[in-house]
């Protein structure tokens, strides 16, 4: 006799975590729905994973929640952690549940881990659920957690980031659509991108928050400059396609960096600057804090050549590695 299918009590997915090239800014609702909103961004080799499971009755809690702090409940709204507590909200899987998280690299450092964890952890629950769900749909509900409950002052992108994977042109609607445009460069030439990129880590790890609270009051007085880093995504997308050199990327970022500066007071600091001036100064192009600024980590490109002199250069920082991902969430195992 066939074996009757039952839904798995234990998942795991895998998401990666993201390098927004130009745009940023353009993707919070305050902009685009006046005005449309688009940006460039990749999904990259680093990863945050979440593990939910059936938590026996044997341990006499509801929930057992594992990060950089274990959180022992038996109520729902007990749990510290809002993403884990509006997710479970969002896709009800009973209780007792254990959910355990886990992350390539450290929190608030400008890769969108915040929303890369709730769309992973949305994608585990409704496969632990027997659910079959769409990367849309799964971006669209971690945008409903973070901002529409939560009410953090984010955008849009990072959730579709996620979700999606792959190097995209990620456009917003008014109205709240969202629009995924693949830009295909070709294997070869996404090897070139990354292979001409530096990413270094600042040691600064922030809340983007602060920042994007003051980016939003301030909207009125920079919108302008928002509208141009929003086109300038637009031609990083076409001279992607039409086999543009590192030096024609890089002036776009060191352009759009240097209006992202002037939208908060909080972006940018004497140190980042300190370490930009002195990258370029030792060869690249150009570049920019990732994320909504402040620390975390700084992207550069610069021809291989160059490379050993920026590293000279920014010998008190941390280099990072990363490669190109194709894919978004994943479930990496399920077991039944």
């Amino acid at each position: 006799m066939a074996r009757s299918w039952r839904p798995p009590r234990l998942v795991t997915t895998m998401t990666p975590l993201r390098i927004s090239y130009i745009g940023g800014g353009s993707d919070i609702a305050d902009f685009y729905e006046q005005d449309r909103g688009a940006v460039v961004s990749t999904a990259c080799d680093k990863y945050i994973y979440v593990t939910v499971k059936a938590h026996s009755p044997l341990f006499n809690e509801a929930y057992r929640i594992n990060y950089s702090v274990t959180e022992h409940t038996d109520s729902l709204d007990d749990i510290r952690n809002d993403i884990v507590r509006e997710c479970l909200r969002l896709v009800n899987v009973p209780a007792p549940l254990q959910v355990n998280i886990a992350s390539d690299l450290p929190a608030n450092s400008g890769l969108a881990s915040s929303s890369a964890f709730a769309v992973g952890l949305l994608y585990a629950l409704h496969t632990l659920r027997g659910e079959d769900v769409s990367a849309a749909q799964l971006a669209e509900e971690a945008c409903t957690v973070e901002i529409d409950r939560l009410g953090h002052p984010i955008g849009k992108q990072d959730q579709y980031a996620a979700a999606f994977g792959g190097l995209n042109l990620i456009q917003f609607h008014p109205g709240g659509a969202v629009s995924i445009d693949p830009i295909s460069i070709g294997e070869d030439r996404l090897r070139v991108l990354f292979r001409d990129s530096l990413v270094f880590w600042t040691g600064i790890q922030r809340a983007a928050a602060t920042i994007l609270t003051e980016q939003r009051a301030k909207l009125a007085d920079t919108r302008h400059l928002v509208a141009a880093m929003r086109d300038d995504a637009m031609v990083l997308r076409d001279r992607l396609r039409a086999n543009c050199t590192v030096a024609e990327i890089g002036a776009l970022l060191d352009s759009n960096w240097r209006r992202k500066r002037e939208l908060a007071s909080s972006i940018s600091e004497e140190r980042i600057d300190r370490w930009y001036e002195a990258a370029l100064a030792a060869g690249a192009h150009g570049g920019k804090l990732l994320g909504a600024g402040g620390g975390g980590f700084l992207l550069l490109l610069a021809p291989p050549e160059k490379h050993a002199a920026i590293r000279a250069a920014l010998g008190e920082l941390t280099e990072v590695p990363m490669a190109y991902e194709p894919r978004g969430t994943r479930v990496l195992y399920a077991v039944s």
